[in-house]
């Protein structure tokens, strides 16, 4: 569809500068087409008037877990330990494939009502997410997590061959994309990790993991390896391939210069990791260092929100109050962590409003307390909005969301459903 934004503020921003214009901009075939006066022979099909509109790139959520949306205030207020062995595992086994389903869409439906575009699931449940995520219209990058100790392993073997017949299964789908996600190190063997990245070297695929979520984490494989969790995977090879680690709450040192040396991008998850008692990465020694930071929402049983603009807000204010500076993590650099710095790490054409990139944009609606008086928009972003402004979505030039109703999902039904499930699961 040929779609004309009219006359609307826009967020354009590169690398090291942002800007808040005017502006039209001309949507077909998927992609930004023209930004500013457009061209006589460009016919939209629909136009939407910018007026008390703010367009934005669609944020990019780093790190969830989409099933696991069905799990959501079921365990809180517990150490992570209790909170995922005693708790989350147990009711996981308990899970069909359907339920992973109705998981998933309830999270691609909060993802898009408050200005999600794209996501970087870990999952348990071949091709669920894969299919909420092209029935919602969201576009994903999906991994299917990996655990084991050997490549011989039967459960082991079975995960990786899950995968593969995954990404089979949904090539040529052009708002998927996968990777291999070897799930931690604590659940995964050497021989297993070895094993995975010399798949996903012979594949051309990116890894997805956690990493040093927890001290107790980092204190087992100094103990086991006589290494930090970085440096243990570092010296296996993993960090030759493109990586996006999930946390990395407990660095020490050395681990900065191996994750800036391996062009390492890191996922933060603030919300989540306070939640479970774990602590708060350092992003400005990550920013000092030059570490690519981007930002995940974990799932909704850790967070219990997959709102990214709440894990945006909570990142910028946590590192200003800790560090005792108040310009340790300025706005601009949060956003960037949810659009551009995202687009990197997935390896997406999304992320900014330009022409040539795809058409993945939130418009937000201005007529809002919290975004008025507009002084700074790129600070309210940041420190104001909640993500109940944005009033309509566009995924790769389809407009998903429009005047806050999903277009191509049906609310009642999911919630009908998930209440099932949680009754079942408790």
């Amino acid at each position: 569809m040929n779609i004309k934004l009219e006359n609307i503020l826009a967020v354009i921003s590169d690398e090291n500068s942002y800007e808040v214009k005017r502006t039209d901009i001309f949507i077909k075939d998927g992609i930004i087409f023209k930004i500013g006066e457009g061209e006589k022979n460009f016919i939209p099909e629909k136009i939407i008037d910018g007026k008390d509109k703010l367009v934005i790139p669609g944020l990019i959520n780093c790190h969830t877990h989409t099933y696991m949306s069905v799990f959501r205030n079921i365990a809180d207020d517990l150490a992570f330990n209790d909170w995922l062995f005693k708790n989350i595992m147990p009711r996981e086994d308990k899970l069909s494939f359907e339920d992973a389903y109705w998981g998933a869409m309830l999270s691609c439906a909060e993802m898009i009502k408050s200005g999600t575009t794209c996501f970087l699931d870990m999952h348990m449940f071949k091709n669920q997410t894969a299919e909420a995520a092209v029935k919602s219209g969201m576009r994903a990058v999906i991994s299917r997590g990996l655990s084991g100790e050997s490549r011989n392993e039967d459960g082991a073997v079975r995960r990786i061959n899950e995968a593969f017949e995954e990404i089979e299964k949904w090539e040529g789908n052009d708002r998927l994309s996968f990777m291999l996600a070897p799930h931690a190190i604590y659940t995964c063997g050497t021989d297993y990790i070895k094993y995975t990245v010399g798949r996903a070297k012979e594949y051309g695929l990116s890894l997805h993991t956690h990493l040093s979520e927890t001290r107790y984490e980092v204190e087992e494989a100094k103990k086991n390896y006589g290494m930090t969790p970085v440096e243990y995977l570092n010296s296996i090879g993993f960090f030759d391939v493109n990586t996006v680690a999930a946390h990395c709450v407990h660095l020490q040192e050395e681990d900065f210069k191996i994750l800036k040396e391996k062009n390492v991008n890191v996922a933060l998850n603030p919300i989540s990791n306070m939640k479970l008692g774990n602590g708060f990465a350092p992003v400005l020694k990550m920013l000092e260092s030059g570490i690519n930071i981007c930002v995940g929402t974990d799932s909704a049983a850790s967070n219990n929100s997959l709102n990214l603009f709440s894990d945006m807000n909570a990142t910028a204010l946590i590192h200003k109050g800790t560090n005792e500076n108040a310009q340790a993590v300025d706005a601009f650099n949060i956003f960037k962590a949810a659009t551009i710095n995202g687009a990197k790490a997935l390896s997406i054409n999304s992320g900014q409003i330009k022409e040539g990139k795809a058409a993945d944009l939130a418009i937000l609606d201005l007529n809002c307390p919290q975004l008025r008086p507009m002084n700074n928009l790129m600070a309210a972003l940041s420190y104001s909005a909640n993500g109940s402004e944005v009033e309509t979505v566009i995924i790769n030039g389809e407009i998903v969301m429009e005047n806050k109703k999903l277009c191509f999902v049906d609310e009642t039904e999911i919630y009908k459903n998930v209440e099932k499930i949680a009754q079942k699961i408790k």
